[in-house]
């Protein structure tokens, strides 16, 4: 029986500044299709069964860098449409809403098309992809299902897998180009490895996030 691997795409240059990032199709930056580059070796070896990947270019790029060119677009894998707040930084949204938090908050509404999602929302596409690959989890001659996306929606999907309510996903820290792995233990759903990616030293770090702005997603 496969794991269940989650890789969130390399850096873009809306990570560097922290702008919440969900239909804006960014690509990554160089350092980002390097980041993509060294999840290849994470994943090499792995018997994988299949491979998804979000519709936005910056996770399809991932992909392709990370040996998975094959992988299949399904747009439930986009991330958490942040509506009015996309652009925006955590630190520029507390300015008007000082106690305002995503995982239990939600966002304001954006333009058409992108009235934005509260972590309900979210856990709907997250409830419906797990639904869609649950035959190949629990087909013991399968392998791996890899899913290429972003950091939010994959926190949530992950709090989905384990049982737990959406706004759990809060827990779950993602950096960019990572892999992370949930497995099973005695039948139920676990994490099995966690935000493996390039060492330190290679990484070109993020500025220090202030305890009011939060790494945003994307």
């Amino acid at each position: 029986m496969g794991e269940l691997v989650l890789v969130r795409h390399g850096e873009t240059d809306w990570t560097v500044s922290r702008q919440h990032t969900s239909y804006t199709d960014l690509p990554l930056t160089a350092h980002g299709e390097e980041q993509a580059r060294a999840v290849a070796p994470l994943l090499a070896g792995r018997p994988v069964a299949l491979a998804l990947t979000s519709p936005l270019r910056r996770a399809v790029r991932t992909a392709e860098l990370a040996g998975l060119g094959g992988a299949t677009i399904d747009a439930d894998l986009h991330e958490w449409d942040y509506g009015g707040y996309e652009g925006i930084t955590t630190a520029e949204i507390h300015r008007t809403r000082p106690d305002w938090n995503l995982w239990t908050d939600g966002v304001a509404p954006g333009p058409e098309g992108h009235t934005g999602e509260s972590p309900e929302d979210v856990a709907v596409r997250a409830d419906r992809l797990l639904a869609r690959i649950a035959p190949v989890l629990d087909d013991p001659s399968a392998g791996d299902v890899v899913l290429v996306a972003h950091g939010h929606f994959l926190r949530v999907l992950t709090a989905r897998r384990l049982g737990l309510p959406p706004a759990a996903g809060s827990l779950f820290l993602l950096g960019t180009g990572t892999v992370s792995r949930l497995g099973t233990e005695h039948g139920r759903p676990v994490i099995t490895g966690w935000n493996a990616g390039m060492p330190a030293k290679s990484l070109a770090p993020l500025p220090p996030a202030r305890p009011t702005e939060p790494a945003a997603g994307g």
